[in-house]
């Protein structure tokens, strides 16, 4: 068991040396940023140089910043140092690198080699530690230590970790505001994932509470930290389900030192894609249940496919090109077969196109050796930019415009017809057609669904760049096309996939890990999956896998490791009471310490927040901006976040008041895809949950 020492109320001397620490090292992050900024850009050679150096100084200065309400380190380790034939070394473990004057460390990042052991050592493997300390903190004020001895041999039970009463306080430690790091509670099985290798593409399925999203975010800093030179490079992506989601978990980056990691949704990603083909080229509608499941169906990649390559047209004439006084002439049958040639090269359409015209001007090349001439590189080149080799190149392979090419399937029923001859059934292909297509593409209702094939256009066309690193959360929630396009993202990088098949609420969502990596492009990734729930209270985790057997059969329940079990009520109310006792609920949630989530149907948020508001709660809602009926005062103190259940994914709130079970299912396209939403909202808690009824319950989840 560690041995706790809180703040006495005579001075502890190894409690006020930490503290001392503390202070020395807060002042000598201030002087690294001070020396930082200090630095001229101007001693640059150039105007390039110059540039690079400013940004590059400028991401310097941002992740030297201290939050005086963070603490600067969380642990230390007391090293062995009877191999050395020392006593032994001290390293302070914490979010970024510290050193002093004379260079020497006084805080080691968290994910520097050596800090490893502060996360995995245990008696049985002591990993060289003598000593590990958790330090406990009041905001930035360190109030107590924790000591645990890793030299005294096991557990007497076998290799049991012992309780750290320090460890469990900042796990279920209250929360307001975004999602926070967890760089002091990473646990064993979680680290091995962090510290993953760069190459390898991890795909982690975890139960609510057991910290995949964390995991995922500090793997990007660590592999940010340990390839520094190659990420910054090639780049580091984060795609998130939804906006509201994206600013949860923004800060957790940032507060590790990392700014350079970009954030974005699927539809944005996709977005951009499509605008960057034309001003007027934007996401401005959305598709039915089953119409979108069909774009995001895998066999359209093979029919967008089709339509951009059934642009290439066998030649109805042979190439002629004039040169000095003769004429000089390729057959169609040879064009036929330098095209076939191309296109069984495997590489994009518009690469393929750009190869086209030296091709052909070498097959005009040969024909001169052949008559005697003695042409050169010269010669070919020029034949190649001829006016007569551009037309033709321009008749049997044109330019591609990856919007007109969807454009046309989505539109025109006989282009559809052709490309998705043999894949899609004719009520399919009825079903995938645009009712009113607009005039152009320009003008067209694109739906992100329909970015999204766009977007698998434009990679035929044009290969898409990749990063050096994507990490993709609530990827089950990703159609195959959705994946394929993150896939794009990362084809020569690696990736690290989250999410959980239970949660997934999507009517494409995927149903196997393994089908969805194959679609991702990294079917050899690795596949981890986390049970143990650090943060769902047990008593509220255990009353949301009774919705299990239904909706995941296949996956283990997950178990809650925390000791103190949170609290669960579920109360059965009238309806015409149900806006007091929610607002009474809310109420009594605000009295105690923490964030406040209300989760409700989508349908009856504009009736929740009504009554709200005509109980002086200060709220906001989620996805939304203020309503006519919000006091914006209000909305500025407010302590209850209003949730729509469609945008609850990845949230997490103290106390979390869920209103009318059964119309968060009924809220859904079909029963199952209702019943694993209403297990999304379930499994928000982290300290309490309270569910609020009129209706009946779901059969599901049986008797309270």
């Amino acid at each position: 068991m560690p041995a706790s020492r809180p703040a006495p109320s005579v001075p502890d001397p190894e409690l006020a040396a930490e503290r001392r620490h503390l202070a020395s090292s807060r002042e000598a992050l201030a002087r690294m940023r001070a020396r930082t900024a200090s630095l001229d850009a101007d001693a640059a050679g150039d105007a390039v140089s110059q540039q690079f150096l400013v940004t590059a100084l400028d991401a310097r200065r941002r992740a030297l910043v201290d939050d005086p309400a963070v603490p600067l380190f969380f642990g230390r380790l007391d090293l062995d140092g009877a191999s050395t034939g020392d006593t032994g070394e001290e390293l302070h473990i914490g979010r970024r690198h510290v050193t002093d004057e004379a260079g020497d460390p006084m805080v080691v990042d968290w994910r520097a080699p050596v800090s490893r052991a502060f996360y995995r050592a245990s008696r049985s493997e002591p990993m060289g530690v003598v000593r590990r300390r958790r330090f406990g903190y009041a905001g930035g004020d360190m109030t107590a230590y924790e000591d645990e001895d890793l030299q005294s041999g096991p557990e007497p039970d076998g290799d049991a970790e012992s309780h750290s009463a320090i460890l469990e306080a900042e796990i279920e430690r209250p929360r307001i505001g975004p999602m926070r790091d967890i760089v002091a509670t990473i646990q064993p099985e979680q680290d091995l994932l962090v510290r993953a290798d760069l190459a390898q593409s991890v795909c982690v399925q975890g139960a609510p509470g057991t910290g995949k999203t964390a995991v995922g975010l500090h793997r990007a800093a660590f592999l940010l930290y340990a390839h520094r030179e190659q990420l910054t490079r090639q780049g580091v992506l984060v795609v998130g389900p939804n906006a509201s989601f994206l600013r949860y978990i923004g800060d957790v980056l940032p507060a590790l030192g990392e700014v350079g990691a970009q954030q974005t949704t699927i539809e944005e990603l996709v977005g951009r894609r499509l605008a960057s083909l034309g001003p007027r080229y934007a996401i401005r509608g959305s598709d039915p249940a089953d119409v979108a499941t069909l774009k995001g169906d895998p066999r359209l990649a093979e029919v967008v496919a089709r339509a951009v390559w059934s642009r290439v047209r066998a030649p109805d004439e042979g190439l002629v090109v004039p040169r000095g006084a003769r004429r000089w002439r390729l057959a169609p049958y040879e064009v036929e077969e330098i095209l076939t040639e191309l296109r069984g090269r495997g590489v994009r359409y518009g690469a393929a196109r750009g190869m086209l015209a030296q091709r052909l001007a070498h097959g005009i090349l040969v024909k001169m050796e052949l008559a005697g001439d003695s042409p050169d590189d010269r010669v070919q080149d020029a034949v190649a930019r001829s006016r007569e080799v551009k037309r033709y190149v321009d008749h049997v392979w044109p330019a591609v415009d990856p919007a007109r090419v969807v454009f046309g399937l989505l539109s025109d029923a006989g282009t559809l017809a052709e490309a998705a001859e043999g894949i899609l059934t004719e009520d399919e292909q009825v079903l995938l057609r645009w009712r009113r297509p607009g005039r152009s593409a320009a003008s067209a209702p694109w739906s992100p669904a329909d970015a999204v094939l766009v977007d698998e256009a434009a990679d035929l066309v044009e290969r898409t760049p990749s990063l050096g690193h994507v990490v993709a959360d609530e990827a089950q929630d990703l159609s195959p096309m959705m994946l394929r396009a993150v896939g794009r993202r990362c084809s020569t990088g690696s990736t690290t996939v989250l999410g959980d098949l239970a949660q997934a609420t999507t009517p494409w969502a995927t149903r196997s890990w393994r089908e969805a990596l194959g679609h991702l492009g990294k079917p050899a990734a690795h596949v981890e999956e986390l049970t143990l729930g650090f943060r769902v209270p047990g008593e509220v985790i255990e009353y949301a896998a009774r919705l299990l057997p239904v909706t995941a059969p296949g996956l283990a329940p997950p178990t809650s490791v925390r000791r103190s079990r949170g609290r669960l009520t579920v109360e059965p109310v009238p309806r015409a009471r149900l806006a007091d006792e929610v607002a009474a609920a809310c109420r009594a949630a605000t009295a105690e310490e923490g964030s406040v989530g209300l989760i409700v149907p989508d349908a009856l948020v504009d009736d929740v927040v009504a009554g709200l508001v005509r109980a002086g709660i200060a709220h906001a809602v989620l996805g939304e901006q203020p309503t006519e009926l919000e006091d914006p005062d209000l909305a500025e103190r407010a302590r209850v976040d209003v949730v729509p259940a469609s945008l609850a994914k990845g949230l997490e709130f103290d106390h979390v008041v869920l209103v009318e079970p059964a119309g968060i299912v009924a809220g859904e396209p079909d029963r199952a895809t209702g019943l694993r939403r209403l297990y999304v909202c379930l499994t928000r808690a982290v300290t309490s949950l309270a569910v609020l009824h009129a209706d009946p319950l779901p059969d599901e989840l049986g008797a309270p």
